[in-house]
């Protein structure tokens, strides 16, 4: 378990990581979203005991970083693909790190063919691509069997077979009853990953929910309608004082959206005043969309659309 009690960083005038609290659960995925300079990587550093937090503690397992012996052994982590020495090979610089934590060298074997670089493992890190790097990273993480994973944009670079391979690695990481903490901005694959989020703005935690619940609670499901009897329809839901606006869908064609409501009433309401329709379908909200809706505020640099 990782526990952040108050956590705040300062760094002269900017207050990075503001009084932030949140538990991270053994047994699920935790995401860890926000936007750029939000303080996610602040805050990682600040568990790793990488930085020294102005106030506040960060505890893995009831304990700092610093007290724990044999780290690797309790804790793994990827926070930065590049770590690695360009002229080792990756057999190399696992070997190095296995060595400061008293792991076998049988294990490095072991993560080398779990991450699927067992062909390459005496070429040099140095001339790695970036999906190969990703690999060696969370080979890295995984070389002491830890019972907790802090990773840091773990998918970056990987191909959409690399993908799903880490999603279902840490899929079976939490079934196991492991605690994993997964930072990224691919928020479409945190959907298909997170059991539950921390979301955070400019320092301070914004939420700390499940994925679903969040979704739920910060953005809207939409009922599609398509009809001949477009105007009737929408006249129908007016009298009904249900909110609803015309829109088009990819083919061109007019189409009524109607927000917050379900198939089973609309089509209900349909039938009710003898209107056939083409198209009545439902149009999820999306964790982009919940995000987007609850940090909007709290985005540091904003780019102006057009």
């Amino acid at each position: 378990m990782i526990e952040v009690q108050g956590l705040t960083k300062q760094y002269g005038d900017v207050l990075a990581v503001d009084d932030l609290s949140f538990t991270v659960q053994p047994g699920i995925i935790t995401g860890f979203l926000g936007p750029n300079g939000a303080g996610k990587s602040t805050t990682m550093r600040m568990i790793l005991g990488l930085d020294t937090p102005t106030r506040g503690q960060a505890l893995i397992n009831g304990k700092p970083y610093q007290q724990i012996e044999k780290p690797l052994h309790q804790v793994g982590a990827l926070l930065n693909a590049n770590a690695r020495h360009p002229n080792r090979s990756a057999y190399q610089h696992l070997r190095w790190i296995a060595q400061s934590n008293g792991i076998p060298k049988s294990r490095v074997d072991e993560v080398l063919s779990l991450v699927g670089l067992s062909e390459v493992a005496k070429k040099k890190a140095g001339g790695f691509s970036l999906g190969m790097g990703q690999r060696l990273g969370l080979a890295a993480a995984m070389l002491g069997d830890p019972d907790i994973l802090m990773l840091d944009e773990p998918v970056n670079g990987l191909d959409p077979e690399g993908i799903r391979w880490v999603r279902q690695l840490l899929r079976h990481l939490a079934e196991e009853g492991r605690t994993v903490l997964v930072s990224s901005h691919l928020l479409s694959e945190m959907a298909l990953t997170a059991d539950h989020l921390v979301v955070i703005g400019r320092g301070k935690l914004i939420a700390d929910t499940s994925t679903r619940n969040f979704i739920q609670d910060h953005s809207q499901s939409t009922v599609v309608v398509r009809t001949c009897h477009h105007w009737e329809f929408l006249g129908a839901l007016e009298e009904e004082g249900i909110p609803a606006w015309e829109s088009t869908d990819e083919e061109g064609r007019a189409t009524i959206e109607i927000p917050d409501q379900t198939t089973d009433l609309i089509g209900g309401l349909a039938y009710s005043v003898e209107i056939m329709l083409e198209e009545l379908s439902l149009k999820q909200a999306s964790l982009e969309d919940a995000f987007m809706e609850i940090t909007g505020d709290a985005v540091q640099y904003q780019a102006e659309v057009k």
